[in-house]
């Protein structure tokens, strides 16, 4: 689908990436959901594509607590960090989450996505779309930091799980 145009495309979208990648992940066995991804990535099993899509959550809505409740300019994507160094920021979520079990991290993000949902019902279309309404979104809308966030990172999150019943497949 085209990126969303309008509130409702908006919460729809999201709705349905969500729910897409939840289906990949209960298409597995209990047993295959825990087991380390048989690729070579940053991310090693669904519990650390989950935490990370689940912090991301949490951090937008710390930008949002600022820069739209506050009217204040958050530093993104986290203090100490430009987007030049995402690498590095990720890695340090990574390592944040290396304690929680995957049904925490189902939990988790379970209830950070519906959060995202209700901060995105708050809005009308202009306020969601409009392109330099909240300074802190410099030239972009408050849209794409949702848009990022929700639909276009379950959209990754299912790439790494599709990949990861690839190889299973091959292997069973």
């Amino acid at each position: 689908m085209p990126k969303p145009k309008n509130k409702n495309e908006l919460l729809e979208e999201a709705k349905h990436q969500y729910q897409h990648l939840i289906d990949l992940i209960d298409v597995l066995s209990p047993a295959d959901q825990d087991k380390a991804f048989l690729f070579e990535d940053r991310d090693k099993n669904i519990r650390d594509v989950l935490v990370h899509l689940h912090e991301w959550h949490i951090m937008l809505e710390g930008w949002y607590q600022l820069g739209v409740v506050e009217q204040k300019n958050p530093e993104t994507p986290a203090k100490g960090f430009t987007w030049r160094q995402l690498p590095e920021l990720n890695l340090k979520i990574w390592q944040k989450y290396q304690q929680t079990s995957l049904a925490e991290a189902k939990t988790r993000l379970n209830n950070s996505h519906h959060r995202m949902l209700e901060l995105i019902e708050k809005h009308t279309d202009e306020e969601l779309f409009t392109k330099k309404r909240y300074p802190w979104t410099k030239t972009t809308s408050l849209a794409a930091y949702f848009i990022a966030n929700t639909s276009s990172h379950y959209l990754w999150a299912q790439k790494k799980i599709k990949k990861q019943l690839r190889l299973l497949k091959q292997l069973a």
